[in-house]
């Protein structure tokens, strides 16, 4: 066994997340794609069967109430809320990440009020969330500019209405300044959107603590929600009661049952509601979060930075040299919760690796991504994933 293997050993018995591993439905393979998808909380089959059993097939309508459906966008938004530092009643789940960047961004430009008449957007983002920002400028009469980032502090103007930015580069898993960037923004009197795709679940976001206006997220990768589980939406409590949602609709009106043709917001987070709740996927998540009992925050992103060095190390020494670079940032400030390397023929390495057991996943055209979720990944994966991707490419 190498030097290495021996302290991935060490680490994994020194490691107070490692029991967590087993509230999750895993194998032998080493799974480092929950940065795309969660694997599975073991508790979610059984609760889903009942929903759809007992809660569908037997009380049928009766469980808007008696089981709680109706409550429960803003139920498991207050279960999400100390997960991304944020003060219950003010998370509201539902819909896709898509429908809530939409909904947050519009509903910026409206907060910023007059006379502000340009949207900044991450010029790096994931591609929905500039196809999506393009839109609410055309439809509020906005011109978009994409900024780098780390630019916003000086892009930013009394022209600006709102600023989408990703809290952490869904290609390098580089984390932007989310303390600083919004303070910038603040100062220059816009409002800040943060898209939290890759961060909540793997690392403080401090929502609450950092001033942060609005915030989305979804919940199938560090949150481990299932493959389309619902997105949320945050609006900080101070802004809930001018928060005009693009999507008003029959869920989020104040008598929701009174079938009124005029419409009149609910107060606080419901406003992000919109139509009827996806109840299975919603309930899946719900039962997905129980993992947490008992879990910080502080101590994922302990562990992750820990793996996350650990791989690089392990690269290092089993990847021959010249055959990879790291993407991702040394500095543990500038970095989140992945690890990506780019390599000549990365798609086709990456198949190798998952022919081999090893599961991450390829961006092209020519980058490795390494999901690092510490709730199920410990160190030995790190060893192993890194020996075999040397094998790989020393065999190419």
């Amino acid at each position: 066994m190498s030097e290495l293997a021996l302290r991935a050993e060490k680490l994994d018995a020194a490691d107070e997340l490692a029991p967590v591993r087993s509230r999750f439905v895993l194998d032998d393979v080493v799974y480092l794609d929950g940065n795309s998808l969660g694997a599975l909380p073991a508790n979610v089959p059984g609760r889903v069967a009942d929903v759809v059993r007992r809660e569908w097939g037997e009380l049928r309508i009766r469980s808007w109430e008696e089981s709680g459906w109706w409550t429960a966008p803003e139920r498991i938004g207050d279960t999400i809320a100390p997960l991304v530092g944020a003060a219950p009643g003010q998370i509201v789940v539902g819909d896709s990440t898509s429908v809530n960047v939409f909904k947050a961004l519009v509903g910026a430009v409206r907060l910023a009020g007059e006379g502000r008449d340009e949207i900044l957007v991450d010029a790096t983002t994931f591609p929905t969330d500039g196809y999506i920002a393009g839109s609410a400028a055309r439809m509020t009469g906005c011109a978009l500019r994409p900024v780098a980032p780390a630019a916003v502090p000086d892009a930013v103007s009394d022209r600006t209405a709102a600023v989408l930015l990703n809290h952490a580069d869904y290609r390098t898993g580089r984390l932007h300044d989310l303390p600083s960037l919004t303070a910038a923004v603040r100062a220059a009197g816009a409002v800040s959107v943060w898209d939290l795709c890759h961060t909540a679940g793997a690392l403080p976001v401090g929502l609450d603590e950092h001033g942060v206006d609005l915030a989305v997220g979804c919940t199938y990768k560090y949150l481990n929600g299932g493959p389309g589980s619902p997105a949320y939406l945050y609006v900080r409590r101070d802004l809930q009661d001018r928060f005009d949602s693009p999507l008003p609709g029959w869920n989020s009106h104040v008598e929701p049952f009174g079938m009124r043709p005029a419409y009149e917001p609910a107060a606080g987070a419901l406003r992000g509601r919109v139509g009827t709740p996806d109840i299975l996927s919603m309930l899946a998540l719900e039962a997905a979060l129980e993992v947490w009992d008992g879990v910080t925050v502080t101590a994922v992103r302990a562990k992750s930075l820990a793996l996350t060095d650990f791989f690089l190390e392990c690269v290092g020494a089993y990847v021959p040299e010249g055959l990879v670079e790291s993407l991702t940032p040394q500095a543990h400030a500038e970095r989140g919760s992945q690890v990506a390397l780019r390599c000549p023929d990365a798609g086709g390495v990456m198949k190798e690796l998952i022919r081999r057991g090893v599961v991450g996943d390829f961006r092209h055209p020519d980058v490795l991504r390494f999901g690092f979720t510490p709730l199920y990944v410990g160190f030995g994966d790190a060893e192993r994933a890194a020996r075999v991707l040397g094998e790989v490419l020393d065999s190419a």
